[in-house]
């Protein structure tokens, strides 16, 4: 724990006497650690504030409202008797939601020296210009955008194409489940029909680098022609395994009308 500076108090009145603006000053003692978290968990920095207030016990700060809903933190900077550290807090609004700070920078805290004037200078100069651009864009944000940008569920679709993974290593999807109007796009993308296992299967011997290619192709394909496109593993089995996928062409099947 860290010795309280009784100094913190007069130094938060007469910064907030000489920030641009009016400001008020708000100084809090705390009596046990818990107290000082409802506050720093409110920090909008990154920065070695939040270190700070993370690695040490802090018995007390303060905070300064300002005009439009700005509020700057102060506290103590351990191990600098000279120094304070200063940061922004985010906007408290009820309407504010985290999606509203995606994208915008943090503005981020500054160590200051103690003396008020030097101190209001450089926050005037250094930390007040990012604290209000980010809190303009968050509330922007909130403006025009006050629910979370989920992305819309996909569109039903008639016809579906299940791609298989079987246990052996084998890929592609038993005849009878395959559109009629998706059969010519997998035989464009190298799939080829096998008789006797009554399925459209990738030959073994593209690979995995050639597997992905033609799958993305299929699917790039398929979707744009209103298929869905599935991929699944099959069910474990215990049956005698089939044998794998050849590179050898089997004869096509006729293809209906």
């Amino acid at each position: 724990m860290t010795s309280p500076r009784s100094d913190l108090a007069a130094f938060a009145a007469g910064l907030a006497a000489r920030l641009p603006g009016t400001w008020t000053s708000e100084y809090q003692r705390h009596a046990q650690y818990a107290d000082q978290f409802p506050r720093t968990q409110q920090l909008w920095d990154t920065g070695h504030v939040d270190y700070v207030v993370s690695q040490y016990v802090l018995t007390h700060d303060a905070v300064l409202h300002g005009p439009a809903d700005q509020r700057l933190y102060v506290a103590d900077r351990p191990r600098y008797p000279h120094q304070f550290v200063v940061a922004p807090l985010a906007p408290a609004s009820t309407r504010i939601k985290p999606h509203h700070f995606a994208e915008v920078e943090e503005p981020n805290g500054i160590a200051v020296p103690k003396d008020p004037a030097r101190a209001a200078a450089r926050i005037a100069r250094r930390l007040l210009p990012r604290y209000e651009q980010a809190l303009h864009a968050v509330l922007d944000n909130a403006a025009h955008q006050p629910e979370p940008p989920h992305r819309p569920a996909p569109p039903q679709v008639d016809q579906v194409l299940t791609l298989t993974l079987y246990s052996d290593g084998a890929l592609g999807a038993p005849y009878a489940s395959v559109p009629v109007d998706a059969r010519m796009t997998l035989y464009t993308h190298g799939f080829q029909y096998h008789p006797h296992q009554a399925a459209f299967l990738l030959p073994a011997t593209y690979g995995d680098t050639g597997h992905a290619l033609r799958i993305h192709g299929v699917v790039q394909q398929l979707t744009a022609q209103g298929i869905g496109v599935n991929l699944r593993h099959s069910a474990p089995t215990t049956s005698a395994p089939l044998p794998p996928a050849s590179a050898k062409a089997a004869s096509p099947i006729r293809r209906t009308r």
